[in-house]
């Protein structure tokens, strides 16, 4: 049986999509199946992300209402073998999404893949709802900026208090420079801030937009700073202990965690 996650954040434009893509790409190239759900219901933007939306012919709402199969409407991915996606609907409107034929979907996908990732909407909209309560485990995306903090605070605060059991963090689009000029928060003062374990960071690279709106992930080259990101991300995952890759600057680690 395999295992939920809900990947969220508080606001949009966090890069919340992109994580789920990275996180996907890197379980499923540590040997793990993984299928992506794409819940941003209206917006679609998993399949153009990983270079799929040619290939879409079903979506979720087709099988919601029974139009077809679930593995007619799973495409699997061009670059990696173990990860799959099953695509949003654009037209699908939040009134017309089922709970409950949703967690039926999610609970089938289990039986075939070890990890099923769900990219929900930013915000408390109901696709986040719906994902909350059929997800293992929760995982909320920030960056370091004052606003992303704040609304990434919110959303823990309704996760603990409907009894999410886990959940994790990761920072996105850290920018060192932004940290030593004051510009960004601290990453010790934002994880005293939100007060939950830190899963890990994604440094702020132009090669990742360039990557997605290539459909080509960065984090797919072995040898960016990308890769090397979500592999550490995926190891804390599956629980070793924490470890946040160097950047480029020497010394630079001591300054950011403020020791």
């Amino acid at each position: 049986m395999g295992f939920s996650i809900a990947v969220t954040s508080g606001k949009g434009g966090v890069g919340k999509s992109s994580i789920c893509i990275g996180l996907g790409v890197a379980l499923a190239q540590a040997g793990f199946q993984v299928c992506l759900i794409d819940m941003d219901l209206g917006l679609k933007n998993l399949d153009v992300m990983m270079g799929l939306e040619n290939r879409v012919f079903y979506d979720l709402m087709d099988v919601m209402e029974q139009r077809c199969s679930l593995n007619k409407a799973i495409i699997k991915d061009k670059h990696q073998q173990n990860l799959s996606l099953l695509p949003a609907c654009k037209t699908m409107q939040t009134s017309q999404f089922n709970g409950d034929k949703f967690i039926r979907i999610v609970n089938e996908l289990k039986n075939q893949f070890d990890y099923i990732l769900m990219d929900t909407p930013a915000g408390i909209e109901s696709g986040f709802l719906h994902a909350m309560h059929c997800a293992d485990r929760m995982i909320v995306v920030t960056t370091l900026d004052v606003t992303a903090l704040q609304d990434a605070d919110r959303i823990i605060g309704l996760l603990m208090k409907e009894n999410a059991d886990k959940i994790q963090l990761i920072v996105n689009r850290c920018n060192p420079r932004y940290i030593e000029k004051g510009i960004s928060v601290r990453l010790e003062e934002a994880l005293n801030w939100l007060s939950i374990e830190l899963l890990g960071i994604v440094y702020d690279e132009e090669m990742i937009v360039k990557g997605h709106n290539k459909g080509t992930p960065y984090v797919m080259d072995e040898s960016s700073l990308t890769h090397e990101c979500f592999k550490q991300i995926v190891a804390t995952f599956l629980g070793e202990p924490i470890q946040i890759p160097k950047y480029r600057t020497k010394g630079f680690l001591q300054k950011f965690f403020m020791t």
